[in-house]
């Protein structure tokens, strides 16, 4: 067999090869996408009948004939309410109980996170996330975006530039403002940041009162590992004397300066840090108004409606 015969069924085989990796990834995509939305369906069909299930046995319960017994306020207050808004707020209770968020506000949220990437000085590159809060702006870590006198390189090293990525496109971004840490996992660890281009991106609502609850469950998007943003749940833990708050919740690296939210899809803090040696335990810079005093009109949690 001549050479270029080798050569051209070679070739043949690669293409062909790579036309049924093709085809099988592209097959596998739709089922797994088939799947979350028939999912997706199966779970609110449960969640509407457990609330439904719950509206009949509390209903069981109120006595409109003025009896002495033990009923519930609440449940009395809710008598007079149409079905369909009490299914919802049993709904409500139910997520707020199991520690749940929507799957689709998480997905909405995950909209406003982008992947940060920057170079130093010493040509070293890093990685890490940022939220956008709109008109441009984003908060991320300080340790990203601005090198801090600790390692080995010390203040010999410095951030030359660092871009977000938006729509498969890097964009230079330029400091803003940025708090009072000299090292990581700091209560002044923070930054802001601003992109010049116009971009098209949902902002943040914004809780600068989350009072951290022992126990409260919390949601985190990052760039986990530069792999994307990535989702992960964990528990309050405790208050630290620096300022911050201790989670059991992956610190992977990537994921610092992404969003910390609360069961609402409100931004309640950023994560800046693990326990060394320690992925499960990371440590999170609750939001202060000070972090936004440089920021136009930033969105109050209080001042937009939640997201059905």
């Amino acid at each position: 067999m001549s050479v270029r015969r080798v050569v051209f069924f070679t070739a043949l085989t690669s293409s062909m090869a790579s036309l049924a990796f093709g085809l099988g990834l592209w097959t596998a995509q739709r089922t797994m996408a088939e799947q979350l939305a028939n999912n997706d369906a199966r779970l609110t069909a449960l969640s509407d009948d457990l609330a439904r299930s719950i509206l009949t046995i509390r209903e069981s319960q109120v006595h409109p004939d003025g009896t002495a017994g033990g009923d519930d306020p609440a449940i009395a207050s809710m008598a007079g309410a149409p079905q369909s808004a009490m299914v919802d707020e049993i709904k409500r209770q139910l997520q707020s109980e199991m520690g749940l968020m929507p799957v689709r506000l998480l997905r909405e949220r995950r909209e406003s996170f982008v992947e940060l990437n920057s170079v130093d000085s010493l040509g070293k590159t890093g990685y890490g996330t940022a939220g956008y809060l709109g008109q441009g702006h984003f908060i991320t870590v300080k340790h990203a975006v601005v090198a801090l006198d600790e390692g080995e390189d010390g203040p010999d090293r410095k951030v030359t530039s660092f871009k977000i990525r938006y729509k498969g496109k890097d964009l230079p971004a330029r400091l803003v403002d940025a708090g009072d840490a000299l090292v990581e996992v700091h209560s002044g660890d923070w930054a802001i940041i601003k992109v010049d281009e116009e971009i098209d991106l949902p902002a943040l609502r914004i809780d600068t009162s989350y009072a951290y609850e022992f126990a409260e469950p919390i949601f985190r998007l990052g760039n986990d590992y530069s792999k994307g943003i990535i989702v992960g749940t964990g528990y309050v833990g405790q208050r630290t004397q620096n300022g911050l708050v201790t989670c059991l919740t992956d610190g992977h690296p990537g994921v610092s300066g992404g969003g910390v939210l609360n069961q609402n899809g409100d931004l309640v803090g950023i994560p800046i840090g693990r326990m060394e040696g320690d992925y499960r335990f990371s440590f999170i810079l609750p939001l202060r108004e000070e972090m936004f005093r440089k920021v136009p009109s930033p969105a109050a949690a209080d001042a937009l409606p939640l997201t059905p």
